[in-house]
């Protein structure tokens, strides 16, 4: 580097070169992940997310097209691509028609795991116990395979495509799909114990359908 380069020179150097829009201050290999070099903008990326899938999950049945435009959303932002929130509305649209009828379905198959899990509560059913336990799994079980489709879902493959692929996917990462477990009863609990912190349980939850597959052992 010139020795000419005066502070201002070299600050607004380090700047292109931290942010990948410039040549870099050493030889190096490319960042796997150029959009996600700071760990607080990330964060704010994130719950912003986190606020976009919220509001487009409004009417509960639209989830599914919500969580699988905020993945898009976040995986853009990771590579450094242009991320802005009228991207996420445009993937969002073209998600909605086939996310609502995944929405339906879960809808419907939670609520009816939800009601096993209270008469199994309430002493109404033999067994309780077993069938607490059975309905929770069955949640979570629905719970990540909605991620891997929404994560899956591409306006060229369309929902059909990515919910057929559901058990491959699981099949093929078993480990993977344990993380998403663990995000997905992460999402709940927080929700469970304060309402507004849905934002930050989607938020990462998308994030881990981002991140789980790019893990190191999976390099």
């Amino acid at each position: 580097m010139p020795q000419t380069m005066d502070r201002r020179e070299l600050r607004a150097a380090r700047r292109a070169d931290a942010s990948g829009s410039g040549p870099t201050l050493a030889e190096r290999a490319p960042a796997r992940f150029p959009g996600a070099t700071g760990a607080f903008a990330l964060f704010g990326e994130v719950l912003l997310t986190g606020v976009l899938v919220a509001a487009g999950s409004l009417a509960v049945i639209t989830l599914p097209a919500a969580l699988a435009a905020g993945i898009r959303h976040l995986r853009r932002y990771v590579n450094a691509e242009a991320s802005h929130a009228r991207t996420f509305w445009q993937d969002y649209r073209r998600a909605l028609p086939g996310g609502l009828v995944v929405g339906m379905v879960g809808a419907v198959l939670a609520l009816v795991l939800v009601l096993d899990i209270d008469l199994a509560g309430s002493g109404a059913l033999p067994g309780g116990p077993a069938v607490a336990v059975v309905g929770w799994t069955g949640l979570v079980a629905c719970a990540v395979a909605l991620l891997v489709a929404a994560g899956s879902w591409t306006p060229e493959r369309g929902w059909r495509t990515a919910v057929r692929g559901i058990p491959s996917a699981v099949a093929g990462d078993p480990i993977g799909a344990v993380y998403l477990a663990a995000a997905a009863v992460l999402a709940g609990v927080v929700t469970w114990m304060l309402i507004p912190l849905i934002i930050a349980g989607l938020g990462c939850a998308a994030f881990a359908v981002v991140a789980v597959p790019a893990r190191r052992g999976r390099r």
